[in-house]
């Protein structure tokens, strides 16, 4: 942190990251609020742009056959329309971070809807890690984003992808039922195998270093795709 500190006080202009992201149960929130805290302590500006749909979504979704619903029609790549941006997004960045949950293989309907409205405005020209909280399946999102912001004129050098630490078949029946209003931590049978729903201390802890990584990269004009963000707890 001297290091950073010392460059800034220097003259040296600090790094600007915008962070884009929904979150729809909190968990994306949850591991953004500690990859921006590494940021900043490497003296990175962090802008934060929360994508708020038009009409409110409900976490938990409440019942079981909601949650099969939203799980078939998110495999179709189903739009949520959102709110329109904030002057934030009209600015340049030396980084944007473009982070969500997966939903049904695919990134969520918020982040998609973005993509549509804004994607060219928003991404042209700009280096865009996506960050990625998902329950175990992150490929097909991860392609398929990374496709898509290419469309836009976007570098996409990496990703960071954070999964659920519980183990199948467990973590799957957990977060189905957690969605469905149920506390499957709670249960005799569910609860020996599956603690808690979402991310675990220790992967908040490696989001905080993982932003130190990136603070540290943008101030020293390395290459991002030289990072690396795959580990034991965020996704080996």
């Amino acid at each position: 942190m001297a290091d950073a500190t010392d460059k800034l006080q220097a003259g040296e202009e600090a790094p600007r990251v915008l962070v884009v992201y929904f979150s729809f149960s909190g968990q994306t929130s949850g591991i953004l609020t500690h990859l921006a805290a590494g940021l900043k302590e490497q003296g990175v500006v962090v802008e934060t742009e929360k994508l708020q749909p038009v009409t409110p979504l409900r976490f938990p979704i409440g019942n079981v056959p909601a949650t099969l619903a939203m799980m078939l029609i998110t495999f179709f790549r189903n739009r949520v329309p959102i709110q329109p941006l904030s002057e934030l997004a009209r600015s340049r960045y030396d980084c944007i971070i473009l982070a969500g949950p997966t939903w049904s293989y695919n990134p969520s309907g918020p982040v998609l809807s973005l993509i549509d409205r804004d994607g060219k405005a928003l991404f042209a020209g700009q280096t865009v890690v996506p960050l990625i909280s998902c329950r175990g399946y992150w490929r097909m999102h991860w392609y398929g984003l990374r496709h898509l912001l290419g469309r836009c004129g976007a570098t996409v050098p990496n990703c960071i992808v954070f999964s659920h630490p519980s183990t199948e078949p467990w973590r799957t029946l957990g977060v189905f039922l957690k969605l469905a209003g149920k506390n499957p931590e709670l249960s005799k049978i569910i609860g020996r195998f599956y603690r808690r729903y979402g991310h675990s201390k220790e992967q908040r802890d490696e989001a905080w270093r993982f932003g130190l990584m990136l603070g540290d990269a943008l101030r020293q004009g390395r290459d991002l795709a030289g990072l690396d963000f795959h580990t034991p707890t965020a996704v080996p």
